[in-house]
Order: C-alpha cells, then structure tokens, then sequence
C-alpha cells in the first residue's frame, strides 16, 4: 500500500512522559470490526509490556498490544453511560497486565475518565485525533466518506488480527477495529515497531 522506501524510514523512539500531545510519525500503510474478546494463543510469548489503545466513546473499542508490537486482544463495550465507564476503568487497568502507555483518540469529558486514573497509576497517555492515525494508513480515496474509512480501516484491523496469531473474529465492529489501528499507530509512535509489517499492508 505504500513504496518500500517510505516503509523503510526509521522511526524515532520518543521518551517517556506521564502525559504528551503526539507529532506526526513517518507515513506507512493502507486499507472494518467490534465484538467479543479475542486473545492471543497461550503458547505465545508476551512482552514484558503492554500499550492499551482507546477509541474514545460510550461505544468504547480497546485493544492491547504487547512489547514486541503485536496485538494480543482486541474488545468493544457499549457502556451507555459516563457513569458506568467512570466505574469501569478502574477495573480495565487493574486487568492489564505490564500496562504502560495509553493511547486515546478523542477528547472531552470521556478523555478525562481515562486521564485521571491514568495519573492516579503513573501511566503514559498519548492523546490523538482520528486524522493522526488515518494519515498513516489510509489514502486519501479511502477517506471519501465515513462509510470508506470504516471498510478500509476493518480490512486493515483484520489483517493485524492475522499477523498477530490473535485469532479472527466472526463479526468486527467498527470501535474495535479502529482501536486496532490507533494501537497499531502507537506502538509505531513510541519505538516498540520500527517498520510496519509487510503481511498487513
């Protein structure tokens, strides 16, 4: 989806913040999702690390990704309520293990649910917008409209779930696949994947 040079390029390594407003990353692929917990194999190696991804909204979507860049589980919730979220945070972060960093796409009230108890436990959070993570994965064409960027971004999501051995869902909501990607972003972000994959482009 994208040259092998652009492919290529070094990604640089950002150091550790409580909280940080992400830059824009060097430009690497291209190309829909939700549903119930998928997790990686037991016999697979895990990462003494692990990056949780956020796709803000009462329609909640999470992903995990482990140290070595690849997704270990994907889920997404419909909480209804700032209330019932509030109340579940606690117990997502509490569940997760090697947590470090936190990347969240989206701002407002719902942000600061996650912010705060991020605080509380001395995490890493990147916030960024959905233009960030569309920029490195998806063309322009695939950005028409709404309804484009979600069947591309699924298509992708699919094929990290494949490339990660996480296990294929029978149906992905959208949530949950975008989260996929904003993780995907993420762990390019801060160093833990240097080139992306050639079996998801």
């Amino acid at each position: 989806m994208v040259s092998s040079s652009t492919a290529s390029m070094p990604i640089p390594v950002f150091p550790s913040a409580n909280h940080d407003r992400a830059g824009p990353v060097p430009r690497a692929l291209s190309t829909r999702c939700g549903g119930a917990l998928r997790q990686r194999p037991p016999s697979s190696p895990v990462a003494m690390a692990s990056l949780l991804a956020v796709d803000l909204g009462l329609k909640t979507g999470l992903a995990l990704y482990g140290g070595d860049g690849r997704l270990v589980w994907y889920r997404s919730h419909n909480y209804g309520t700032t209330d019932r979220l509030r109340r579940d945070v606690p117990t997502i972060l509490t569940g997760t293990p090697d947590l470090e960093i936190i990347v969240i796409e989206g701002g407002g009230n719902l942000a600061l649910v996650w912010e705060k108890e991020a605080a509380r436990r001395g995490l890493r959070v990147i916030r960024i917008s959905a233009e960030q993570w569309r920029r490195q994965f998806l063309f322009p064409r695939h950005q028409r409209t709404g309804q484009d960027a979600k069947h591309h971004a699924g298509d992708l999501a699919r094929r990290i779930i494949d490339w990660s051995g996480t296990g294929r869902p029978t149906s992905l909501r959208h949530d949950a696949a975008e989260a996929i990607l904003i993780g995907l972003w993420g762990v390019v972000h801060v160093g833990w994947l240097t080139t992306i994959p050639t079996e998801v482009l």
